[in-house]
């Protein structure tokens, strides 16, 4: 008899305290593994139950009904999670009510696609290495997937650091008698003739082209580093012949400045072109210049994070979230982008105060958006070719890291009814 009652007694404990009861997830600085939160936000998803992200509520939280599963999961991942009461539920929602915070509902798992080239290693590329080591699944596409039309089946995708130009990175001065140079410009120039485009350069404008309209038709695009300006450059010379004969054997067009339609490109406007391949730099939207860097350092280079009304503004303020609202900045082919270059509709999200140096960037194209990122990797302040990967293990609360993350989770998003 003391057994049944003992068990009873348990058995209604454990009722009282799951039922009406929600798991939260803070991703202040409390959070032990941000980028593994991501991952269990995801986890969730994929298992049919909506997730609600709290913006700006301790750093942009995640809030879901309890089930030990989920309990068990973050603690396999080492994820922070906290069992709150109806109670304090309700004192989250008045919280967020009267601040500037708010709910949108993560309610769907995007289908999420990676355009790199095949035999690319996670390391090669910041978004495929977060993916990674948050346990988020994706496909990779080439550009024979992007010609085929087969981004149709995807809502989000992101782009390697791929030259869009035909300029195959341009590494010419430096790299241009390295065998993994010669190799890929072999097999890119293969590629190209083997689909009826006489050069890469060609042949990679049509692949900016159709990914183009993947974000005009409800597509969320993300890019970091050189795939960011190449990309746009692509898209307005169209048409045009901008490389030099080291890469297509025909020299730049004499007109090209002048020919450049800024109207087919999606972020940039008015910047100049830099033909020479011995140059390695695509125009003069990068900055600090590759040409001639004068970051300040990794100690002294920093930018800041964007405040937006959550209420009113609830886009930008996703792709801000953190628990952190200063950045450690990070160099790369493209660091950052002039301010006078950057169209006038696009939205700044992150800078370095006072400069000329935009970091991060958001605008919409026809039903879909891009969002752009200067520089490589948020933990690898400057990196060359050959470098070791970075080990995430050794940066689960990256802020730099976090932007790349709550630009996944994006597509998944839906404003709640305020009403209800």
């Amino acid at each position: 008899m003391k057994n049944r009652i003992l068990i009873t007694i348990i058995f209604i404990m454990t009722f009282s305290t799951s039922y009406g009861s929600k798991i939260l997830i803070p991703m202040d600085a409390s959070q032990t593994d941000h980028l593994k939160a991501y991952g269990i936000a995801f986890w969730v998803l994929e298992r049919g139950q909506n997730v609600e992200w709290l913006l700006n509520y301790r750093g942009g939280s995640f809030l879901m009904d309890f089930n030990n599963e989920i309990v068990q999961e973050c603690r396999i991942r080492d994820v922070k999670n906290e069992t709150i009461s109806s109670g304090s539920e309700t004192q989250i929602y008045a919280d967020i009510e009267g601040g500037n915070m708010d709910v949108v509902i993560l309610e769907k798992t995007p289908n999420i696609a990676v355009y790199t080239p095949p035999g690319k290693q996670p390391w090669d590329d910041a978004v495929t290495l977060a993916l990674t080591y948050a346990e988020i699944e994706y496909d990779e596409v080439w550009d024979l997937d992007v010609l085929e039309g087969k981004l149709q089946g995807y809502d989000w995708l992101h782009l390697h650091h791929e030259d869009f130009t035909g300029q195959y990175g341009k590494f010419y001065r430096n790299y241009r008698n390295a065998p993994w140079y010669q190799q890929q410009k072999q097999e890119y120039e293969s590629f190209a003739h083997n689909h009826g485009f006489m050069s890469v350069s060609q042949e990679k404008k049509m692949v900016a082209k159709k990914i183009s309209e993947f974000v005009g038709n409800g597509g969320f695009l993300f890019a970091m580093c050189s795939a960011t300006d190449a990309f746009d450059i692509a898209l307005a010379a169209e048409g045009i012949d901008i490389v030099d004969r080291v890469y297509d054997g025909s020299p730049v067009d004499p007109q090209a400045q002048e020919k450049l339609n800024y109207s087919k490109s999606l972020a940039f406007d008015n910047y100049q072109l830099y033909t020479d391949p011995m140059l390695y730099e695509y125009s003069d939207i990068d900055f600090p210049s590759s040409i001639r860097p004068v970051a300040p350092g990794a100690e002294a280079d920093y930018f800041t994070l964007f405040e937006f009304s959550a209420k009113w503004d609830p886009v930008p303020t996703m792709l801000t979230q953190n628990h952190v609202g200063i950045v450690k900045g990070f160099m790369g082919q493209t660091t950052g982008y002039r301010r006078d270059k950057i169209k006038k509709h696009v939205i700044i999200m992150g800078d370095v105060p006072n400069g000329e140096q935009v970091k991060y960037i958001h605008g919409n194209a026809g039903k879909g958006t891009f969002t752009f990122l200067g520089g490589h990797d948020p933990e690898d302040y400057q990196h060359f070719v050959g470098d070791p990967p970075t080990q995430l293990s050794l940066h689960r609360n990256s802020p730099g890291y976090r932007l790349i993350l709550n630009n996944v989770l994006f597509p998944a998003a839906k404003k709640k009814d305020r009403k209800t």
